[in-house]
């Protein structure tokens, strides 16, 4: 079975990259973040070419932000939209959805972003996050966590640790509250496969970040052993993030039981010439 999810930025937006992706790809299993759409209005843009490619699909969406999809071609049962005791801000909002395919309980999570650390935006994250683990806890296996969960995970996910020292996502209490998800047993399935590599799947559409691959790794599968066992390929797929119209956001890919494209590497295609600039030397965009 091959899982993927991506933060598509508006799945309107994205309809000339995604059926492309979806026919050169062929996931069995996808999980979009940000589609920006309400559950209509995504059914009508995509439903008739999602049936024609086999997939089934589950929205839980809203206008203009947000929003969480399940596309399957190896079933879709008992969704749900939401979790036990989600938070919201301050009323809930598409964030995370949830079912069963091919014997696997599968969530699309898109992980409120913080804003600022010790705003109230950023202790709703914290607060979200403590929910989804407790739901998660009492929740049916083999699982596998899906999504844009807006937290690098190791100085190692960023391109330079210094550049985000005063930002959200490399936080001690957002990285805490993700280790409390993987020690409900999940393995970051890319970084287990991939320990040492150069692995991000996000960069900023301004300053140039892509193409000096100055990213983030902030999408990720969290996995049960017994399905992190199964991995035959892990990879981001950077081709999609190339080229005209692009997400943020590159797709991550992960092969169960066979890998049709072999195990081809953590990022495809590499970065022609990635740059690693001395520590400290790059700004983010957003503090330039």
């Amino acid at each position: 079975m091959r899982l993927a999810t991506w933060n598509v930025n508006s799945v309107k937006q994205r309809v000339p990259r995604l059926l492309p992706w979806l026919d050169q790809r062929r996931p069995d299993v996808v999980c979009l973040q940000e589609t920006k759409l309400t559950d209509d209005a995504f059914a009508e843009l995509l439903g008739s070419a999602l049936a024609e490619r086999g997939y089934e699909f589950a929205s839980n969406g809203q206008s203009q932000w947000n929003g969480v999809a399940l596309l399957s071609r190896v079933g879709l049962h008992d969704v749900e939209r939401g979790f036990a005791a989600m938070p919201g801000f301050p009323d809930p909002e598409a964030r995370a959805i949830s079912a069963t395919c091919g014997g696997l309980r599968v969530h699309s999570l898109y992980v409120p972003n913080g804003r600022v650390p010790d705003s109230e935006h950023y202790h709703y994250k914290l607060a979200w996050l403590s929910a989804l683990r407790d739901s998660v806890a009492s929740g049916p296996m083999p699982v596998a966590l899906c999504g844009d969960l807006n937290i690098a995970p190791a100085d190692a996910d960023v391109f330079d640790p210094v550049a985000y020292v005063g930002q959200t996502h490399v936080t001690g209490p957002e990285r805490a509250a993700l280790q409390s998800l993987t020690g409900l047993g999940l393995h970051d399935v890319v970084r287990e496969r991939w320990p040492h590599e150069r692995v991000f799947s996000y960069w900023d559409y301004r300053a140039g970040m892509f193409h000096q691959d100055l990213g983030m790794r902030i999408d990720l599968v969290l996995a049960d052993a017994a399905t992190s066992a199964r991995v035959a390929a892990a990879f981001v797929d950077r081709q999609a993030r190339k080229g005209t119209g692009p997400s943020d956001h590159a797709p991550v890919i992960v092969d169960l039981d066979e890998a049709p494209d072999g195990d081809i590497g953590p990022v495809v295609p590499p970065p022609s010439a990635p740059r690693t600039p001395r520590r400290g030397a790059k700004k983010l965009p957003q503090s330039s």
